[in-house]
């Protein structure tokens, strides 16, 4: 398993590759949520979304989706907590 550097990383790679292979004005889409770790947010989605503005890439829509029955949402419910759950994830719609 990456950490979160090394993901990043492998994402700018991707981000680069994308950018080189697709054509002007061709669209490239990803989707992404944010992670929690020792009870704090990394925010994933807008880190990775770094990499492909880096890249050259442009933003053309930032859709949020909400996530239902996720796998950790029994246990988060049942401590005694007072944050909110990661229940979305972001698809970043950029444009070359």
């Amino acid at each position: 398993m990456l950490g979160v550097d090394e993901f990043l990383a492998k994402m700018r790679q991707a981000a680069e590759e994308s950018f080189r292979v697709l054509r002007r004005g061709k669209m490239c889409a990803v989707m992404m949520g944010d992670v929690r770790k020792y009870g704090k947010v990394i925010p994933l989605g807008f880190r990775m979304m770094e990499c492909f503005l880096q890249a050259g890439f442009t933003n053309k829509e930032i859709i949020i989706k909400e996530q239902h029955n996720c796998s950790s949402t029994v246990y988060w419910e049942k401590q005694n907590n007072d944050f909110l759950l990661l229940a979305h994830e972001y698809i970043f719609v950029f444009q070359k």
